[in-house]
């Protein structure tokens, strides 16, 4: 059947991927970027700045005027900082939580509505292993992730009388562009830091975890199958088995315990 889809960011990675082969199933798809960028002919594209409410009504009006409905919200966009919780600018953290939360929530929160009226609709919002477990010096990304998690919960809850569905996807490291991008939001440092040498080597172990990380297309794959799903999971871990295997660790073992074996893995002294 086809879905009148609304899925933001999709100028590389995970959201170009999945636009187009949404598109390819034969759905009517919308993709939302925030500069121009180069998109698939299948794909709808639409300029979108999560920090601009009047950029969020005016992309969700647009579909509707040219399709009376949204089946499908994918929550996707999102940026990524790096540093210390102490020297990261707060122009920076700001601009975290804007970004992957707040604007969320207002994309959201246009689109609900409209679901509600039409009786049905899926929300997909992507989280992150990072928002089941806090990353050192990926502080305020992890914050925001933990944001979506709680948000989802709730609101899963107070949208089930209307039939509408809410999905946590939870990504482990995939080979994208977060690693460089990330580097365009990150803590000044040098030599005179106290941070600076325990930053600079956990940073490395972190952009190398992404680099051997898996390609966007599987993550892209597993949302085609979701969206096409009649009965969903409240929530999808794609990652490997270690980094599951990580999940699971947090919730059985105790705190002290699951925080040296993250501490070991990311070189913390």
């Amino acid at each position: 059947m086809k879905k009148v889809i609304l899925i933001t960011g999709i100028s590389s990675g995970f959201g170009k991927q999945t636009a187009e082969l949404l598109a390819g199933e034969g759905h009517s798809v919308y993709g939302t970027v925030r500069r121009d960028a180069e998109i698939d002919p299948s794909v709808k594209g639409l300029r979108l700045d999560l920090t601009n409410i009047d950029s969020i009504n005016q992309a969700v009006q647009t579909i509707l005027q040219k399709e009376g409905r949204i089946d499908v919200l994918i929550n996707n966009a999102g940026m990524h900082t790096g540093g210390p919780i102490e020297t990261l600018p707060l122009e920076y953290i700001k601009l975290q939580m804007d970004t992957n939360f707040i604007g969320m929530v207002e994309l959201t929160r246009a689109v609900l509505p409209h679901m509600r009226k039409q009786g049905s609709g899926t929300i997909i919002n992507f989280s992150s292993i990072g928002g089941l477990m806090g990353l050192p010096f990926q502080s305020f990304y992890s914050a925001s992730k933990f944001a979506i998690e709680g948000f989802s919960e709730a609101l899963r809850m107070e949208v089930k009388q209307f039939n509408i569905k809410i999905i946590l996807i939870n990504p482990g490291d995939f080979h994208t562009s977060n690693s460089a991008n990330r580097r365009n939001f990150m803590a000044p440092t040098d030599n005179n830091d106290p941070y600076h040498e325990q930053f600079l080597k956990t940073m490395e172990i972190i952009e190398k975890d992404e680099a051997n990380g898996w390609e966007p297309k599987v993550l892209a794959a597993k949302l085609v199958k979701i969206v096409d799903c009649k009965n969903p999971r409240q929530r999808y871990i794609i990652s490997s088995f270690e980094q599951k295997l990580a999940v699971a660790l947090k919730y059985i073992l105790p705190g002290k315990l699951f925080r040296m074996i993250l501490e070991d893995h990311y070189k913390i002294k």
